[in-house]
């Protein structure tokens, strides 16, 4: 695992020439977002307060443990708890308080029933945490909202605070990929800024004031378009993993083969080939949700059709899911009833124990509803899997999970998965056939092991 540093701390440095002490951070919500951040910002030098109404997790991150998966985070935190600058607590009162900016990282699920956002969490802990603001600080949302949001818990948080129109909200949204989070955190790419006024803007130099120092790119806007950067990213992540995807499709009707043509494409830099690459598609807690409420929310406001297309990357990327099925089904002859399928992958993507969406396991679960036996495999998502998945059986490791399949197929491309030896897991395998629904394996290796080898969109 690679070692990462992280940037000079910042020694009580507020704004540049203003000679303030460096303000002291709050972070609402200890889950995957909140915990990063804290432990980061934490590391950088900033005195933080993690807040969270969950005791257990409190409880958890409190004892040096991360409560998920996330490489190069447990060392950060155990350096953040040992320097003293990192506590967590569940009293609002005690982080209003104690905190000068206060970084909301609750939450924002799709609601039951609905394409649009859930957003009784970032309610929730905004007005819990205005009751209790007495002096001047701003609130800062990470959270993925939806648009308007920001103007409305203004308005919130100034009604119900003690202090008033002392208190000012702006939104900084996140970038953070799963497996990188840390990376993200310390170096990201950018930092958007939305604000209503000079001061908050200064609070949030001062408070990303290593992170700047060290090259940051800073854009600073208003509260509407920094809401909307992050829903407008994510969308046209998913719209071009799905363009890719929508290609293969038409490559299987016609015998092209998708890589070729994806590799023939990024050589035109007008297009790039990151997030080119066909497969299974993209899962996890923020790219489906996050296109459906950006969809929803669209719709409300009366310009619906300008993101029409999104309900098709949608459409597009649950296909691959069943497509891939489809595959398995090919191989096994047509009948799933009793067939061994060996499920490699269960976490949205490597790197990560994130089931959210995650299109392995709806692979495996709709392959065990049509009848298959499967048994999956994964290097760290196997126990959330199994909370959510009881019905699948589970292995400790690849050739466990391959012993006695008549069909192996690739869905979640960690490494170990990558790099496979054809020839050991085919003296596992009742019957040499895989599908590799990520484009990981080298389809000549495995088919000179005596592998059928099938993938989405070639021949």
């Amino acid at each position: 695992m690679a070692v990462i540093t992280a940037p000079e701390p910042a020694v009580a440095a507020g704004p540049a020439g203003s000679g303030e002490a460096a303000p002291r951070l709050t972070v609402i919500g200890t889950g995957y977002l909140g915990a990063t951040h804290a432990i980061c910002m934490a590391v950088l030098g900033f005195d933080v307060l993690g807040v969270d109404t969950d005791a257990e997790k409190i409880e958890t991150l409190s004892s040096g443990e991360v409560p998920f998966f996330e490489p190069g985070l447990p060392e950060l935190l155990t350096k953040a708890l040992e320097s003293g600058r990192l506590r967590f607590t569940t009293s609002f009162a005690e982080a209003a308080e104690f905190g000068d900016v206060h970084f909301v990282c609750v939450g924002t699920p799709q609601q039951q029933g609905s394409d649009a956002a859930d957003l009784r969490y970032v309610d929730s802990a905004v007005t819990e945490l205005a009751a209790h603001l007495r002096r001047r600080a701003l609130v800062v949302g990470k959270s993925t909202v939806p648009v308007g949001t920001a103007a409305r818990l203004t308005e919130l948080v100034q009604r119900v605070a003690p202090a008033g129109n002392g208190v000012e909200l702006a939104w900084n949204p996140e970038f953070l990929r799963e497996g990188y989070a840390v990376d993200d955190t310390l170096r990201p790419d950018r930092l958007v800024f939305g604000v209503s006024s000079d001061w908050a803007e200064e609070r949030l130099r001062a408070a990303f004031g290593p992170v700047i120092a060290q090259g940051a790119p800073v854009v600073v806007t208003d509260l509407t378009t920094a809401e909307l950067v992050k829903v407008a990213a994510n969308s046209f992540l998913a719209t071009k993993i799905s363009y890719i995807n929508a290609m293969a499709e038409v490559c299987e009707a016609t015998g092209g083969d998708v890589t070729r043509l994806a590799e023939a494409l990024s050589y035109d830099d007008r297009i790039g080939g990151r997030f080119l690459k066909p497969g299974l598609g993209f899962g996890g807690g923020c790219l489906p949700k996050d296109i459906r409420a950006f969809a929803y929310r669209a719709e409300e406001l009366g310009v619906g059709q300008a993101v029409t297309f999104l309900r098709e990357v949608d459409a597009i990327n649950k296909r691959r899911r069943a497509r891939t099925v489809d595959l398995v089904a090919e191989l096994a002859g047509g009948d799933l009833r009793g067939v061994r399928v060996a499920a490699l992958g269960a976490a949205f993507k490597p790197n990560s124990d994130d089931i959210r969406d995650a299109p392995a396991l709806d692979v495996a679960s709709t392959l065990h509803r049509l009848g298959a036996h499967v048994t999956v495999v994964d290097p760290a998502a196997t126990d959330n899997a199994r909370r959510n998945h009881p019905e699948l059986s589970y292995a400790a490791d690849a050739l466990s999970a391959a012993e006695g399949a008549d069909v192996v197929v690739l869905l979640t491309e960690w490494s170990e998965f990558r790099h496979l030896d054809p020839e050991a897991m085919g003296a596992a395998v009742a019957h040499r056939r895989i599908v590799d629904g990520r484009h990981a394996l080298d389809p000549v290796q495995w088919r000179a092991a005596g592998w059928e080898y099938r993938a989405l969109g070639r021949p």
